[in-house]
Protein backbone atom coordinates (compact mmCIF):
# COMPACT_ATOMS: atom_id res chain seq x y z
CA UNK A 1 0.00 0.00 0.00
CA UNK A 2 1.14 3.39 -0.95
CA UNK A 3 0.76 6.66 1.53
CA UNK A 4 0.00 9.52 -0.25
CA UNK A 5 -0.07 12.63 1.60
CA UNK A 6 -3.34 15.13 2.12
CA UNK A 7 -2.53 18.52 2.51
CA UNK A 8 -4.85 21.90 3.48
CA UNK A 9 -4.38 24.84 1.77
CA UNK A 10 -1.96 26.51 4.18
CA UNK A 11 0.48 23.51 3.09
CA UNK A 12 0.04 21.11 6.59
CA UNK A 13 -0.22 17.82 6.24
CA UNK A 14 -3.40 16.98 7.31
CA UNK A 15 -3.77 13.18 6.68
CA UNK A 16 -2.86 10.16 4.30
CA UNK A 17 -4.40 8.41 1.87
CA UNK A 18 -3.47 4.64 1.67
CA UNK A 19 -3.54 3.33 -2.29
CA UNK A 20 -3.29 -0.03 -3.42
CA UNK A 21 -0.74 -0.23 -6.33
CA UNK A 22 -3.00 -3.02 -8.00
CA UNK A 23 -5.97 -0.25 -8.65
CA UNK A 24 -3.13 1.68 -10.56
CA UNK A 25 -1.69 -1.26 -12.48
CA UNK A 26 0.55 -2.47 -9.56
CA UNK A 27 3.69 -1.61 -11.90
CA UNK A 28 4.55 1.54 -13.89
CA UNK A 29 4.32 0.46 -17.85
CA UNK A 30 7.55 2.34 -19.69
CA UNK A 31 7.11 1.31 -22.77
CA UNK A 32 3.56 1.66 -22.75
CA UNK A 33 3.97 4.93 -21.31
CA UNK A 34 6.37 6.23 -23.57
CA UNK A 35 4.40 5.01 -26.67
CA UNK A 36 1.34 7.18 -25.15
CA UNK A 37 3.70 9.89 -24.42
CA UNK A 38 4.93 9.46 -28.50
CA UNK A 39 1.64 9.17 -29.81
CA UNK A 40 0.00 12.91 -28.53
CA UNK A 41 3.34 14.32 -29.46
CA UNK A 42 2.55 13.17 -33.18
CA UNK A 43 -0.89 14.34 -33.11
CA UNK A 44 -0.10 17.60 -32.33
CA UNK A 45 2.22 18.42 -34.96
CA UNK A 46 0.08 20.13 -38.28
CA UNK A 47 2.15 18.56 -40.89
CA UNK A 48 1.34 21.33 -43.17
CA UNK A 49 4.87 22.32 -43.84
CA UNK A 50 5.56 22.73 -47.53
CA UNK A 51 8.23 23.75 -50.10
CA UNK A 52 8.46 23.49 -54.25
CA UNK A 53 11.16 20.89 -55.46
CA UNK A 54 12.81 20.91 -58.65
CA UNK A 55 9.80 19.69 -60.72
CA UNK A 56 7.84 22.35 -59.74
CA UNK A 57 9.51 25.94 -59.46
CA UNK A 58 9.75 27.85 -62.53
CA UNK A 59 12.14 27.53 -65.47
CA UNK A 60 13.39 25.81 -68.61
CA UNK A 61 14.77 22.33 -68.31
CA UNK A 62 17.07 23.24 -70.61
CA UNK A 63 21.00 22.12 -70.30
CA UNK A 64 22.59 25.43 -69.23
CA UNK A 65 26.29 24.90 -71.36
CA UNK A 66 27.33 21.92 -72.61
CA UNK A 67 29.05 19.35 -70.65
CA UNK A 68 32.93 19.41 -72.04
CA UNK A 69 35.33 21.90 -73.15
CA UNK A 70 34.06 25.11 -71.00
CA UNK A 71 36.48 25.06 -68.04
CA UNK A 72 33.52 25.10 -65.91
CA UNK A 73 31.49 22.24 -63.58
CA UNK A 74 29.04 20.30 -65.11
CA UNK A 75 25.79 21.96 -64.63
CA UNK A 76 22.06 20.51 -65.61
CA UNK A 77 18.88 22.51 -65.54
CA UNK A 78 18.62 25.94 -63.90
CA UNK A 79 15.51 24.47 -61.19
CA UNK A 80 18.32 22.23 -59.87
CA UNK A 81 18.72 22.54 -55.80
CA UNK A 82 22.11 23.50 -55.73
CA UNK A 83 21.29 26.83 -58.02
CA UNK A 84 19.85 30.14 -56.18
CA UNK A 85 15.90 29.85 -57.45
CA UNK A 86 15.80 26.11 -57.95
CA UNK A 87 13.72 23.57 -56.10
CA UNK A 88 14.23 22.05 -52.57
CA UNK A 89 15.96 18.97 -52.40
CA UNK A 90 13.63 16.59 -50.71
CA UNK A 91 11.25 18.75 -50.48
CA UNK A 92 8.83 18.49 -47.71
CA UNK A 93 4.95 17.57 -47.98
CA UNK A 94 2.29 17.81 -46.15
CA UNK A 95 1.48 14.75 -44.51
CA UNK A 96 -0.42 13.23 -41.39
CA UNK A 97 1.68 12.69 -38.49
CA UNK A 98 -1.43 11.10 -36.70
CA UNK A 99 -1.65 7.82 -34.53
CA UNK A 100 -4.17 5.84 -32.99
CA UNK A 101 -4.04 4.13 -29.04
CA UNK A 102 -6.70 2.07 -28.42
CA UNK A 103 -8.81 2.85 -25.67
CA UNK A 104 -7.59 0.53 -23.08
CA UNK A 105 -3.33 1.58 -23.86
CA UNK A 106 -4.73 4.84 -22.78
CA UNK A 107 -6.52 4.06 -20.14
CA UNK A 108 -3.28 1.91 -19.27
CA UNK A 109 -0.95 4.26 -20.03
CA UNK A 110 -2.63 6.78 -17.53
CA UNK A 111 -2.29 4.84 -14.77
CA UNK A 112 0.96 3.82 -15.23
CA UNK A 113 1.88 7.74 -15.37
CA UNK A 114 -0.18 8.61 -12.12
CA UNK A 115 1.32 5.37 -10.67
CA UNK A 116 4.80 6.97 -11.35
CA UNK A 117 3.72 10.13 -9.69
CA UNK A 118 3.15 8.26 -6.42
CA UNK A 119 6.36 6.42 -6.65
CA UNK A 120 8.18 9.16 -7.36
CA UNK A 121 6.34 11.25 -4.10
CA UNK A 122 5.53 14.25 -6.81
CA UNK A 123 1.83 13.29 -6.51
CA UNK A 124 -0.30 15.47 -3.41
CA UNK A 125 -3.83 15.47 -2.54
CA UNK A 126 -5.10 18.65 -1.65
CA UNK A 127 -7.83 18.49 0.92
CA UNK A 128 -10.42 20.69 -0.74
CA UNK A 129 -9.90 24.21 -2.98
CA UNK A 130 -12.45 26.53 -3.03
CA UNK A 131 -12.45 29.74 -4.24
CA UNK A 132 -15.52 32.38 -4.58
CA UNK A 133 -13.68 34.55 -6.79
CA UNK A 134 -10.75 34.29 -9.45
CA UNK A 135 -7.76 35.51 -7.63
CA UNK A 136 -4.87 34.46 -9.11
CA UNK A 137 -2.45 35.53 -5.64
CA UNK A 138 -4.61 33.27 -3.80
CA UNK A 139 -3.90 30.34 -6.23
CA UNK A 140 0.00 31.29 -6.30
CA UNK A 141 -0.47 31.56 -2.59
CA UNK A 142 -1.39 27.60 -2.32
CA UNK A 143 1.23 26.67 -4.48
CA UNK A 144 3.73 28.11 -2.42
CA UNK A 145 2.19 26.86 0.80
CA UNK A 146 2.91 23.73 -0.74
CA UNK A 147 6.31 24.10 -1.93
CA UNK A 148 5.25 23.55 -5.56
CA UNK A 149 7.87 25.14 -7.91
CA UNK A 150 7.67 23.34 -10.65
CA UNK A 151 5.32 22.81 -13.63
CA UNK A 152 2.06 21.06 -11.87
CA UNK A 153 -1.21 19.26 -12.93
CA UNK A 154 -4.08 20.11 -11.13
CA UNK A 155 -6.73 17.80 -11.56
CA UNK A 156 -10.40 18.64 -10.20
CA UNK A 157 -13.82 16.62 -9.97
CA UNK A 158 -15.67 19.06 -12.44
CA UNK A 159 -15.23 22.22 -13.87
CA UNK A 160 -14.70 25.20 -11.59
CA UNK A 161 -14.83 28.55 -13.33
CA UNK A 162 -12.86 30.90 -10.48
CA UNK A 163 -10.26 28.04 -9.66
CA UNK A 164 -9.37 27.62 -13.83
CA UNK A 165 -9.38 31.91 -14.05
CA UNK A 166 -7.55 31.76 -10.99
CA UNK A 167 -4.77 29.22 -12.83
CA UNK A 168 -4.85 30.22 -16.18
CA UNK A 169 -2.40 33.22 -15.79
CA UNK A 170 -0.06 30.72 -13.88
CA UNK A 171 2.86 29.77 -16.33
CA UNK A 172 3.37 26.17 -14.80
CA UNK A 173 0.08 24.98 -13.63
CA UNK A 174 -2.35 23.30 -16.02
CA UNK A 175 -5.58 22.72 -14.41
CA UNK A 176 -7.54 19.49 -15.35
CA UNK A 177 -10.55 17.55 -14.87
CA UNK A 178 -10.60 14.14 -14.12
CA UNK A 179 -12.37 13.34 -17.34
CA UNK A 180 -9.66 15.49 -19.23
CA UNK A 181 -6.92 13.64 -17.61
CA UNK A 182 -4.38 11.95 -20.08
CA UNK A 183 -0.65 10.40 -19.96
CA UNK A 184 0.56 13.01 -21.83
CA UNK A 185 -0.24 15.96 -18.89
CA UNK A 186 0.43 13.70 -15.92
CA UNK A 187 3.97 12.77 -17.05
CA UNK A 188 5.27 15.76 -18.64
CA UNK A 189 4.52 17.91 -15.67
CA UNK A 190 6.81 17.04 -12.72
CA UNK A 191 4.27 17.61 -9.90
CA UNK A 192 0.43 16.47 -9.84
CA UNK A 193 -1.94 18.15 -6.97
CA UNK A 194 -5.34 16.29 -7.18
CA UNK A 195 -8.02 17.35 -4.81
CA UNK A 196 -9.46 14.79 -2.68
CA UNK A 197 -13.10 14.50 -4.35
CA UNK A 198 -11.22 14.03 -7.60
CA UNK A 199 -8.62 11.27 -6.25
CA UNK A 200 -11.73 9.50 -4.93
CA UNK A 201 -13.28 10.00 -8.64
CA UNK A 202 -10.16 8.16 -9.98
CA UNK A 203 -10.05 5.19 -7.24
CA UNK A 204 -13.43 5.02 -8.13
CA UNK A 205 -13.16 4.97 -11.81
CA UNK A 206 -10.13 2.24 -11.74
CA UNK A 207 -12.04 0.25 -9.55
CA UNK A 208 -15.33 0.28 -11.60
CA UNK A 209 -13.46 -0.94 -14.77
Amino acid sequence: MLQVPVYNTNGERIDALEVDEARFGGVVNVDLLKQAVVTYHANRRQGSANTRGRGEVAGSTRKLYRQKGTGNARRGQIRTNIMRGGGVAFAKKPRDFRKTLPRKMRRAALHSAILAKMLGNDLMVLDSLQMDAPKTREMAQVLQNLKIDRSCLLALPRRDMNVYLSARNLQDLTVRITEELNAFDVATRQKMLVTREAMDVLMGREAGS
